[in-house]
């Protein structure tokens, strides 16, 4: 039996260049690239060497994929699965980790850069400011596949945490009516399509109009919604700073009373 795990791979959102470098590693020693349809870069496919074989996952059922892993396995190849962002993050690879752990197939799984944060980047924000937030909750609403009651809009929007909202855009009326309720209707929202794709759109607003921005734009699928005050411009937040680098603060490295 074969002694390469399978690798799990985080494409990161789009830009190629946001593969890790330990991601590209993965790819270039492959033999065997399952990758995830238009939601992956062909240009990612770049870094496998020509006598890798690639298929496309995008029309296949788990079953036939963990097949095709499995085979690729045993047989001796170096077989990488390829998801889209990172896949700790709605990447859908719990049943296949579960599948495979049934069949004593050893994996391991490489980090990518998630949408969030890279729309974070690309409004040049950061989502954790002093006094503002310091936590941020990843959630969705509910669609094919149902969310736990407790993890509704409404309970985790009355934290007024930072929020970053997947797979939900086509139901944006819906999200911003159930937040402004805790948040208010002036919050600043996000919705970035496609983030760091050539085709990249960042809308800005807030939960009072962003549906109609985002309707008018034609945005249905492939975007990100972030809301909470931490999401406004830099300026109009004031001079909110951490404590780790004022100059009454000690820690390991630097003596805060000299």
């Amino acid at each position: 039996m074969s002694g390469y795990p399978i690798i799990f791979v985080g494409a990161g959102p789009g830009d190629p260049e946001l593969v890790t470098v330990k991601g590209q590693r993965a790819l270039e020693g492959a033999d065997l690239v399952l990758y995830a349809g238009s939601l992956v870069n062909q240009e990612v496919l770049n870094w496998a060497p020509g006598r890798a074989r690639l298929v496309d996952t995008s029309g296949m059922t788990l079953e036939e994929i963990v097949e095709e892993m499995i085979r690729g396995h045993r047989s001796g190849q170096r077989v990488v699965r390829l998801h889209s962002g990172d896949p700790s993050i709605y990447g859908a690879v719990h049943e296949q980790f579960h599948r495979l752990d049934s069949e004593g197939i050893p994996f391991e799984v490489i980090p990518g850069v998630t949408a969030a944060l890279a729309a974070a980047a690309s409004l040049a924000r950061e989502l954790t400011v002093p006094e503002v937030s310091q936590t941020v909750v990843i959630t969705r609403v509910p669609g094919r596949t149902p969310v736990p009651e407790k993890e509704s809009l409404a309970s985790l929007g009355s934290h007024n945490a930072t929020m970053a909202i997947y797979l939900s855009v086509s139901q944006i009326r819906r999200v911003c009516e159930e937040l402004a309720v805790h948040y208010g209707h002036d919050t600043p929202v996000v919705v970035a399509y496609r983030v760091s794709w050539p085709e990249e759109k960042i809308i800005q607003g807030t939960l009072e109009d962003i549906s109609h921005k985002v309707e008018e734009a034609g945005i249905g699928r492939q975007a990100l919604i972030l809301v909470g005050d931490a999401l406004g411009p830099a300026s109009s937040l004031g001079d909110k700073r951490s404590r780790l680098y004022h100059r009454g603060f000690t820690h390991g490295y630097r003596d805060g009373g000299t």
